[in-house]
């Protein structure tokens, strides 16, 4: 019996909206570098694994003509089996004008922070060396999105505003190494499919617990014993010029290292897809036996598979799965 087809939806009831892009974003004949296309699909294979990614507007910014809020990044860096090959995709703010600018600049700037760091991760990669792998790259992704917020800051926007999340994956083409990378800021999915199953492995943020001490979080007004640490006699303090102006709480850093056994296959997704995965057991269910197949899918039949649609989930999608051989 012959495979069954793509489909356009799954649920009980169809989208709202329609199927293909409806409207395009406005164009300023100053700036067309600024125009996000609608989709972009890209792929590989370099070792024990297969790439395929992509990222769709959403099925509401297509209806209402606003530009793609996700962006996506696929590079190599080095060559043979000593290659590094890095996945980002970051998301914009929601409702803000420069939403796009600022998912592309992020993606660019941990590019180039990576591609910079390529050799020294790819040995790090192959021998296991997760502790130095997780603060290397927590100091990259710090880097790289305090870069995003001086542009902000250049522009003159607020960086609240200007400001993306970050998912990264880092591969080795080394056909000997089946160590998979993950680390980023802000919300996403990363799933795995082993023999047929989903399973939920995106990195638990955890939670600060306890009173608050001196030196960590907000500092209690007075000692156990009663001695008071602070009096407020209602006078607005002035901004320091020895501090920097406080800047909004970030979100926390999302690591994970694991290793990947044949026929897995590995994906890492913005909210977008990982809330109606999460949401909608059908969509699981559908890409579990479409996934599941010997064969890693075509780039167009990855595509139309990543697209599925859900009712109630209209966002930007953007996805990155690794099939292992």
């Amino acid at each position: 019996m012959p495979a069954p087809g793509a489909r356009g939806h799954v649920g009980t009831r169809p989208p709202t909206y329609d199927a293909e892009p409806t409207a395009l974003p406005a164009a300023d004949p100053d700036d067309l570098d600024d125009l996000v296309a609608d989709t972009v699909l890209d792929g590989a294979r370099y070792g024990a694994c297969t790439l395929r990614a992509v990222s769709v507007r959403g099925d509401s910014a297509r209806y209402r003509g606003e530009p793609r809020r996700d962006a996506l990044l696929t590079a190599r860096f080095g060559t043979g089996a000593h290659a590094l090959l890095l996945v980002a995709m970051a998301t914009g703010a929601r409702a803000t004008p420069g939403a796009h600018r600022a998912a592309a600049e992020a993606c660019h700037w941990i590019g180039r922070a990576v591609g910079r760091s390529h050799a020294r991760l790819v040995e790090d990669i192959r021998d296991g060396r997760r502790g130095d792998l997780k603060s290397g790259l927590h100091r990259l992704t710090d880097r790289s999105l305090g870069k995003l917020r001086a542009s902000a800051s250049e522009q003159g926007v607020d960086p609240g505003e200007y400001a993306a999340s970050l998912r990264c994956l880092l591969l080795s083409a080394d056909p000997g190494c089946r160590t998979r990378v993950f680390f980023g800021v802000g919300p996403g999915g990363l799933f795995r499919l082993r023999e047929g199953e989903w399973q939920d492995i995106e990195p638990q943020v955890a939670e600060v617990k306890g009173e608050p001490v001196l030196g960590f979080g907000s500092p209690p007004s007075e000692t156990p014993e009663g001695d008071r640490l602070t009096m407020d006699l209602g006078i607005p303090t002035p901004p320091s010029p020895y501090e920097p102006a406080p800047e909004p709480p970030r979100e926390p850093f999302r690591f994970r290292t694991s290793v990947a056994r044949p026929g897995d296959t590995l994906l890492m997704c913005s909210g977008g897809l990982a809330e109606p995965l999460r949401g909608e057991p059908e969509l699981g269910e559908y890409l579990a036996e479409r996934w599941s197949r010997p064969d890693p899918p075509g780039l167009a039949a990855f595509l139309a598979d990543s697209q599925v649609r859900v009712k109630g989930y209209a966002d930007d999608r953007t996805a990155a799965a690794v099939w292992e051989a």
